[in-house]
Parts: C-alpha cells; structure tokens; sequence
C-alpha cells in the first residue's frame, strides 16, 4: 500500500527518518507531506508510533486535472471498492490551492458523484445507505494535481489524549516533539522549559526519551475498516510497548508563573504516564534556577499579536537572554516568529531552522556553542 503523511512545514525530515526506522519503504519527503510504502502492520505502527505526524492517510490516486470531466473521470477510475464496500460511509473533503478548479464546494460534490457511479457499476445498487465503517475520503488539488487519499488516523496525531485541558495558547503535541527532536534530548539529558504552561514539550520530551509511543493509548479511524484485522492492532501496540525504556536517567524541570498553569501541566503528566519523570514548580522566568551542572532548555515563549503583548513578548526576550547565557554543557533553543529575536535575546543563535506554529512562520533559535 502507498501512503501519504500530512505535515507541519519544515519537520519532513524528521517524519521521513522515523518512518525509516519503522520499517516503511519507498519513504519520500515533499513540501508538508511525507509519502511511502508498506503493509498493514506498518499503517498501524506508523499511527501508534509517529510523533511529528498529523495523520496517515492511503493513497488512492494521483492524476492531473484543470476541468470538471477530467475530474470526474479521473476519480471515477480509481479502484474505490479495493475500500469501500456497498455499506459503508465515504464523506468527501479537501481544499484546492493554486488550481484552475478553485471552487472546494464543486470539487466535492463533483468527486462524490464520481464515486458513486463508480461504486454504483461495480455493486449494482442504485444508492448508498452509507451505515458501515466511515471511510473518510480526502482530496488535494495542488496546481492542478489532484490527490485522492482516505483517511485512516480519525482525530489528528497530535491528539495523545494526555492532555485534557491547556492554557491560553498551546503549543500543538508534534510541533512540541519536533523541537525535542531538533534539540537532540536525548535518555539521559535534564530538559528544561522555565515557560511551561500545560508541559507539553516537557512530556513529549519524556516520551522520546522513554521510547513511549505517543499513540499507544489511543484509537484510530482504520481500527473499524475491515481490511485490518484487530490482532494486527493489538501486535504492534504490544510491540511499542515493549520498546519502553525505562532504564534512563533522563528528568525533566518545568516552571511557569501561573499556579493553575501548572496543576494542569501535572495533571496532564500523570496522564501521559511520566509524572515522575518531571518535576513543576511556580516561578517566574526571570528567577531561573538551574537544578544541575548540564540541561537542555527548550521554550515556546509568547508570541504577541497586539502592540502591548508584543511589547510583553520583547521584553521576555530580552530576560531570556539575561537567564540564559553561554555555559558549557548548556543549550537553549527557543521557537518565534520575531525576526528582532536575536537583537533581543542579545546574541546571534549558533543555527536556525525555520519552522510552522500552524500557519504562523518561526525560526528555531538554537544557542550551543
């Protein structure tokens, strides 16, 4: 099976190096998206196991289209019923960029109409009651490129299920295990994050160094199709399971001025299984303490859209570059869109890696040296 991995822009690599490591095949990465190949136990560890991932998705097709028949045709050529079956559900959506058929609402109703009459021929039904498994159809239409994948993830990757409540702006799970990633934490590193908030990159970061699946716990939209028997699932959950490291000296120290902050920030580590990996305290950025001779520090400051929270977020800064300074055995790597981040922090960063908060640009500063 061909599968396509849609993205954050700027963390390919990262998902083209797990997906390696997994066992897939054929692994190519794009703009926003990772494509590959492998069998069903695969789909499943590629669910269970992904961090930086927002889905996985089949790949049913790719065709170029600039009309409304070419579309049609295009869709209706498709092998559907390798997937669908007479009973089930095939909701459509998507989103063009860029194409000469710009209209979402056309495409969709043009794709599933095309669908239809394709099922329609192959069942010998004259309608659909669409009461089975759901199989979440999804179109792409780049540049006139049109993709046709179903969905097999249901509720985004990000959604650990760890984290039932959250501060005012969080941090998105794989954005937060992608900074992780980037700054190299490693089993036995101290992680620091002195802006905390609800500890997301504190837990995914305990989950990395644990070799924790992110998705162990979780269920997925594929779990109900029936080409993917149960034991399937069962095995490769078994599987992560059994990768757990829990032979590691890795901790972690988070801090954050707000007290309800982090009673939510424990609470969601209880949940996440690494309470006892991480300790949380109530403080204030600019009373940083270090707790040992080496750590890496990790932060998703405020961003600030208005000109008094800009301000606020310009004078973080310039703390950070105050509680953070050159230390051997220190690294500090912090994610912002603010271009003046450097003239703030008070130093040039050693690297900078640009990345996506959403749709919002950032670069990753980096400080190592």
């Amino acid at each position: 099976m061909n599968f396509v991995v849609p993205c954050l822009m700027g963390v390919e690599s990262l998902i083209a190096n797990e997906l390696r490591e997994l066992g897939a095949e054929d692994v190519r990465a794009e703009n926003a998206r990772v494509l590959f190949s492998g069998d069903e136990h695969i789909l499943a560890r590629a669910n269970i196991v992904l961090r930086h991932a927002e889905r996985i998705q089949i790949l049913l097709g790719s065709f170029h289209a600039v009309t409304f028949e070419e579309l049609f045709q295009g869709v209706k050529a498709l092998p559907l019923e390798d997937w669908i079956g007479k009973d089930d559900a095939f909701p459509v959506k998507g989103y063009s960029l860029n194409s000469k058929l710009f209209s979402v609402r056309d495409c969709q109703a043009i794709i599933k109409k095309a669908m239809v009459e394709r099922l329609k021929t192959v069942y010998q039904v004259p309608w659909f009651s669409e009461t089975g498994a759901t199989y979440q159809v999804q179109f792409s239409i780049l540049k006139d490129e049109v993709t046709i994948v179903i969905d097999t993830t249901g509720a985004g990757l990000h959604k650990r299920g760890y984290r039932l409540k959250a501060n005012d702006a969080p941090i998105k799970e794989t954005l937060a295990a992608s900074l992780v990633d980037i700054a190299r934490v490693r089993d036995f590193h101290t992680l620091y994050d002195p802006m905390c908030g609800s500890g997301t990159i504190l837990i995914e970061g305990a989950l990395k160094a644990l070799n924790m699946a992110p998705g162990v716990h979780r269920h997925f939209r594929a779990e109900t199709f029936r080409q993917f028997p149960k034991e399937i699932w069962d095995e490769e959950r078994e599987r992560a399971r059994d990768l757990v490291n829990t032979d590691c000296s890795f901790h972690a120290y988070g801090s954050d001025i707000d007290p309800e902050v982090i009673e939510i920030a424990k609470e969601n580590a209880r949940r996440a299984g690494v309470e006892d990996r991480i300790t949380f305290e109530v403080r204030d950025l600019k009373d940083f303490e270090k707790k040992t001779d080496r750590g890496t520090v990790i932060c998703n400051p405020p961003y600030g859209e208005r000109l008094m929270e800009i301000r606020e977020a310009e004078a973080i800064y310039r703390t950070m570059g105050e509680v953070f300074p050159r230390e051997r055995g220190w690294s500090y790597s912090i994610i912002s869109p603010s271009e003046d981040f450097e003239k703030l922090f008070g130093r040039k960063a050693d690297k900078r890696r640009k990345l996506y908060n959403g749709m919002i640009k950032c670069q990753y500063y980096m400080y190592f040296k």
